[in-house]
């Protein structure tokens, strides 16, 4: 019997031991055994999407068709040399002093397969070299075709294959409560979207440009977006994102962009002739205040009062005199000073459009061909 126990006991041991170095080594080849580590969680799983299918409400096709063509535009300028540094006394003394030159973000929008650019003309105004950052991370340097301060805008180009173009919409179609998507580069933090509405149209007297009809959005805007796309949710471009109103330097929820109706003829004008040609009457306009229109004797309610006609200019040849107030041109209602000047800017030089004024003696209708706008005569040096 004593025997028996032994020869049971020793069997016990060995089949343990060979347990416990199989569990060890190889648990797979162990049954499975209940406790935590083989529990299942029962959970809810959304069902697998099929590939490349957005999900109701999304914005990614919209996104992904016009980001490809928004770029980051870094720029430097050479920092000005002092009085004190171009001295002849204080070069023997101290030597040359270098000047860390100065650099500045923005973003741009291809236009063209050709390599145009459009971005604002803040973001490469003085630049002396401007370097391109394409959304697949080629770089390349960047050409000034030409510029247009009054409408705060420039074009670029640069020389590369296989780019990618945005398509242009129509920003005529907008209307306040359309979605708006805003691509750009803030702060340098490399490319973003934001979503909004267009909160407004044809938003002017901001004192930021000579012409203003900004669209105004809320989708964030922030420093560096400068130059980027305002596109729809088609992805097509409605705007160049150009300013923000701001207290603290961020977003508020209040940006504006210059609709790309404008910046399509600023395009063609910089591209075929190097200037964009704006028409001109050659009129002092003022807003129309209670006390003008007593000055002058007239009972307009709404519109801009003419109070200085320049001799032989196309308003004068046109039969316009001071104290007319222009309430249309070519049947579009003018209501302050910079409607009536973006009104006169988009006429065709030398083509005849209908000015409907009213006067003391009553309404009348003039027949004016506008000139060419002058260049602003630039500041003495």
């Amino acid at each position: 019997m004593k025997r028996f126990w032994l020869l049971f006991s020793q069997s016990v041991t060995v089949l343990l031991a060979a347990y416990f170095v199989v569990g060890t080594l190889k648990p797979g080849w162990l049954p499975l055994r209940a406790g935590p580590s083989s529990a299942s969680v029962a959970v809810i799983e959304a069902p697998a999407s099929s590939a490349g299918a957005a999900p109701a409400g999304s914005f990614r096709l919209a996104a992904q068709r016009a980001s490809a063509a928004v770029v980051s535009i870094n720029i430097s300028k050479n920092a000005p040399r002092s009085r004190q540094q171009m001295d002849p006394w204080f070069k023997f003394f101290f030597g040359e002093q270098p000047s860390e030159p100065q650099v500045g973000l923005g973003s741009g929008v291809i236009v063209s397969a050709d390599g145009y650019i459009l971005t604002n003309n803040h973001v490469v105004e003085g630049a002396d070299e401007i370097e391109v950052v394409l959304n697949d991370s080629r770089r390349s340097v960047a050409q000034v075709i030409g510029t247009d301060p009054d409408a705060d805008l420039a074009v670029l180009k640069i020389s590369l294959d296989r780019l990618p173009v945005i398509v242009l919409g129509n920003s005529s179609a907008l209307q306040v409560g359309d979605q708006v998507l805003a691509i750009g580069n803030p702060f340098g933090v490399g490319q973003t979207v934001t979503s909004g509405i267009v909160s407004a149209l044809g938003r002017n007297q901001l004192g930021i440009n000579t012409f203003e009809n900004f669209i105004q959005t809320d989708a964030a805007i922030n420093p560096g977006n400068s130059g980027g796309a305002l596109v729809d949710t088609s992805g097509n471009l409605m705007g160049i994102n150009t300013a923000i109103y701001s207290r603290s330097g961020g977003s508020m929820g209040i940006g504006f962009a210059i609709p790309v109706s404008t910046a399509k003829m600023v395009l063609e004008g910089l591209v075929k002739d190097g200037q964009v040609t704006r028409g001109w009457i050659g009129v002092e306009p003022n807003e129309l205040t209670a006390e003008l229109a007593q000055t002058f004797g007239v009972t307009a309610q709404q519109g801009v009062i003419i109070t200085g006609v320049l001799q032989n200019a196309p308003a004068a040849k046109g039969g316009m005199q001071p104290g007319d107030v222009v309430t249309k041109v070519a049947g579009q209602d003018v209501r302050n000073v910079s409607e009536l000047l973006t009104a006169v800017a988009s006429l065709k030089p030398g083509v005849a459009a209908p000015f409907e004024v009213q006067r003391a003696a009553g309404s009348s209708t003039l027949r004016i061909a506008p000139g060419v706008r002058p260049k602003p005569r630039q500041m003495a040096e």
